[in-house]
């Protein structure tokens, strides 16, 4: 079933390759894969969410769609504030995951730095009960994106 996931994400990724949002149809994506249409509303909910950097529109019914857009942030500040909003007081880690990989897609960090940030937020790595655990997860994780932004700002750059 991964291996369906990956292969419908890939494809409305190229799809999008330099829109920032396209319409799709639910039913014709599932024919064209041979699936069941919930396996596209899977794929759309853990593959495109905010996390990602996606906003998913729906319009069920007489020839309904599916909207995907790709959130433009204007600024890097205004990332930054978006995602310290998201993160918030607590932050699971498959959350937290799915932002590294999106900071990851927009070259934001590179591959050393998304696998250190992963690292440093893994529940392996916070040894506390896990009602605790969240809560610390979002403090390391909001040091981490103002640092990586504060690098940014001062035209530190390490591509990999």
């Amino acid at each position: 079933m991964a291996q369906l996931s990956d292969s419908i994400e890939r494809f409305i990724k190229e799809l999008m390759d330099e829109e920032t949002q396209i319409e799709v149809r639910r039913n014709e994506l599932a024919q064209h894969f041979g699936c069941a249409p919930s396996q596209i509303n899977y794929v759309l909910a853990t593959r495109f969410s905010v996390d990602h950097g996606y906003i998913i529109e729906s319009r069920r019914g007489g020839g309904g769609y599916v909207r995907i857009v790709r959130m433009c942030e204007r600024s890097e500040e205004n990332l930054l504030n978006a995602l310290l909003t998201r993160i918030g007081n607590a932050v699971d880690e498959d959350s937290a995951c799915a932002i590294i990989a999106h900071l990851q897609d927009r070259k934001i960090v590179n591959g050393r730095e998304a696998s250190l940030m992963r690292a440093a937020i893994s529940r392996n790595a916070l040894a506390l009960p896990i009602s605790a655990k969240d809560v610390l997860r979002a403090a390391v994780f909001r040091n981490m994106l103002q640092q990586v932004f504060r690098n940014l700002e001062g035209g530190v750059r390490h591509d990999v």
